[in-house]
């Protein structure tokens, strides 16, 4: 009896811990958390030196909380810190702030915050925790002053002081950082390498598990509501098949919306992504687009084939083989008994394919230069057909290997402050060439130049009067090494002497020996159609693509030579037949009528063209001028919102171009340009003679008036 007596007591006792603390409960409270964070630190240093998420849940030992038995909420599928929440409730839940009595801070050890009552708890969580943090992903990584973190002895031996303890704890890899400056920059490299948190928490939308081989992990990416599977070392070709590069999403982006306008005027088309890697960009065609296109991803590598036709079933897709025969499990069933859509995964060259079957649309993307495979590309193209070329040697084409630019393309270029675009015309000209060899022509749709790729988008026109028409604007390009002007050569043969008249400046007068350098052969035409890329605007925007938005009205505005202020991005984008490089050509009407309009079968829509040279859009002015280049010394340039006012007043077209932010794009001439900015800009700093007081620039111009 009297054992049973001490068993009630002590449970008793155990009981009532919750509603009333004592200083020696807080004191043992802490010391208990103070060892179940020594036991993290040995994990948060490993993850520090590895600095790589570990995907099995064996590896990863879960963390008790501080709430008197109560776990902390799980965010993703491995455990993270309790110091990493999404709202503010997780934060709270640590602690039963409900509760009577006394509770201490989960996040602070005894010495720097003493057991408080709940509300006062409420407001130190709330102040010094919660709206102290760093974010990632929606994840709130508040400030931790526990001693997770082994500190170093000074030079007299003992450690630094607890004010210094403060630090954030990762949510991708665990490893604590002290200032938050730093944490931002750590997952910043994470996100680089492609590690991040939507790629795990991701991972709970796939149906059933994954094995990789050798033992790792598939990665899940949603991207425009299309997930794909990615390699953990899926960021470096040289060690994965299955390549994939976040900082392409634009690139894909442009190309979809391209493919869309391609499918207002026939229907179904048949498209091609002859570089499929993970098929991310055939299986978005296919998902968004549905029965207006009959995708065909092909690769040449075994791993690559594999990876597509399981992210072919991962959403929800039914795969067909090369000639057409469905593709089943291993156990012989089908897939999906009800598929979105039907993809064709073949396995071959690129250019065998494009030999072997005409398309209506081809999108090469590479790794590196696509020269090699124009040729075919241009082969079985249909007419009016489009083809778009992505080109990631930007070594070659922004003028750091001049030896393999001239190998590849065959140009002579130089580095310029107009170097994208040099880029993209040196592009455009290889394309035109390989087009003309098959007796084809083309029309320039859009042109991009950003950091890391070129792309351009023609339609293919098939004729050899329109191969002859479009290699009629393959130029050289005549550009000042001093003053960089530049100019087109004119059509006809020229002596070597007499091309320096054709620039407009005088540098070969005033400069000794020769100033002026030949490059080329360039395209010389237009680089931006107006209204293809009003109707990618429409697609754009009706597809949620919020991230090209800004870069298409940038692209209109510059196809037009003019500023934003002058051109409404919400004008109609459907015509009934509307011009695009002097060919018109007869679409939907799609804003208002969308529902009853039928679309073009290919056969009218060949019918309807018409070329309309006298009808032809003024082309935008090629190549612009960078304002801080030619700024003027010891001078405050103006605003380049003023600027743009300023030369539009002065009777020149101007406009903002995506290739170079300070760059403006207008038909003056270098000697115009700079006199309209010498013309308003004013003295940084002026000294007068009025005694000893230096007057400034303002000062000075009020004087003066």
């Amino acid at each position: 009896m009297a054992e049973k007596k001490e068993g009630d007591n002590s449970q008793q006792h155990q009981e009532d811990v919750p509603k009333k603390e004592d200083s020696r409960d807080c004191k043992t409270k802490a010391d208990d958390c103070k060892s179940k964070e020594l036991k993290h630190e040995h994990k948060d240093n490993a993850a520090e030196a590895v600095c790589e998420v570990e995907t099995s849940n064996s590896n990863v030992g879960t963390e008790p909380s501080l709430d008197n038995g109560k776990t902390s909420t799980l965010l993703t599928s491995t455990e993270k810190h309790i110091s990493i929440h999404t709202q503010f409730e997780g934060l709270e839940k640590l602690v039963d702030l409900n509760g009577a009595g006394r509770k201490a801070c989960p996040l602070c050890p005894e010495e720097k915050f003493k057991a408080c009552y709940s509300h006062k708890l409420r407001r130190h969580l709330q102040n010094l925790h919660w709206k102290v943090y760093a974010e990632f992903e929606g994840h709130r990584m508040c400030i931790c002053h526990l001693p997770c973190r082994q500190l170093k002895p000074g030079l007299s031996g003992d450690q630094l002081s607890s004010r210094l303890v403060a630090h954030y704890h990762c949510v991708v890899c665990s490893v604590t950082i002290a200032r938050k400056t730093d944490m931002i920059s750590h997952l910043k490299r994470h996100v680089n390498k492609g590690e991040t948190e939507a790629s795990y928490t991701g991972a709970t939308d796939v149906p059933f598990e994954i094995e990789a081989p050798a033992g790792q992990a598939y990665e899940v990416m949603k991207e425009l509501g299309t997930n794909v599977q990615l390699l953990p070392n899926h960021n470096t070709p040289q060690k994965s098949d299955t390549y994939f590069n976040r900082k392409m999403k634009i690139n894909r982006q442009l190309v979809f919306c391209s493919l869309a306008v391609l499918g207002e005027e026939r229907s179904p088309l048949e498209c091609l992504d002859a570089f499929g890697a993970t098929g991310i960009m055939g299986l978005q065609w296919a998902k968004h687009l549905r029965r207006a296109v009959k995708v065909t991803i092909n690769d040449i590598n075994e791993a690559c084939v594999k990876m597509i036709r399981e992210n072919c079933h991962l959403n929800h897709m039914r795969v067909e083989g090369s000639r057409g025969s469905r593709h089943t499990d291993a156990e012989g069933q089908e897939p999906e008994e009800d598929p979105i859509a039907t993809v064709e995964v073949t396995k071959m060259d690129a250019s065998v394919i494009m030999h072997l079957r005409p398309f209506d649309y081809i999108h090469l993307d590479p790794f590196g230069t696509a020269v090699n495979y124009l040729d075919a590309a241009f082969r079985n193209v249909r007419n009016l057909g489009i083809v778009s070329v992505t080109s990631t040697d930007t070594g070659s084409l922004y003028s750091k290997s001049l030896n393999v630019t001239l190998r590849h393309y065959g140009c002579q270029i130089v580095r310029t402050e107009y170097y994208k675009e040099l880029a993209a015309r040196m592009v455009m000209g290889t394309v035109a060439r390989a087009a003309a060899r098959c007796n084809k022509g083309i029309e320039v749709l859009l042109a991009v130049a950003l950091e890391h790729f070129v792309l351009v988008v023609v339609r293919v026109l098939r004729g050899p009067s329109q191969a002859d028409e479009s290699v009629k604007k393959i130029r050289q390009l005549i550009h000042c090494q001093w003053c960089e002007e530049r100019v087109f050569l004119k059509a006809g043969s020229m002596v070597e002497e007499n091309l320096y008249r054709q620039l407009p400046c005088n540098c070969h007068e005033s400069m000794p020996g020769k100033t002026a350098v030949e490059l080329g052969p360039l395209w010389a035409g237009s680089l931006f159609n107006t209204g293809f890329l009003r109707r990618m605007l429409y697609e754009a925007s009706q597809h949620g693509m919020d991230d090209i938005l800004p870069l298409v009205k940038t692209l209109i505005c510059e196809s037009e030579c003019t500023t934003l202020k002058q051109f409404s991005v919400h004008s109609p984008t459907s015509h009934v037949s509307q011009e695009e490089c002097g060919v018109v050509i007869k679409t939907s009407q799609r804003v208002e009528d969308a529902s009853s309009s039928k679309r073009k079968s290919s056969e009218e829509a060949g019918n309807v063209l018409k070329r309309q040279k006298s009808e032809a859009p003024l082309e935008h002015p090629p190549f612009y001028y960078s304002i801080h280049r030619h700024s003027i010394r010891g001078m405050n340039m103006p605003k380049l919102n003023k600027f743009l006012q300023y030369l539009t007043e002065a009777g020149f077209r101007v406009s903002r171009t995506h290739f170079d932010p300070t760059g403006v794009r207008t038909d003056a001439t270098l000697a115009q340009f700079k006199s309209v900015l010498s013309k308003y800009s004013v003295p940084t700093y002026t000294t007068t003679q009025t005694g000893s007081h230096a007057v400034g620039a303002d000062e000075v111009s009020r004087k003066t008036e």
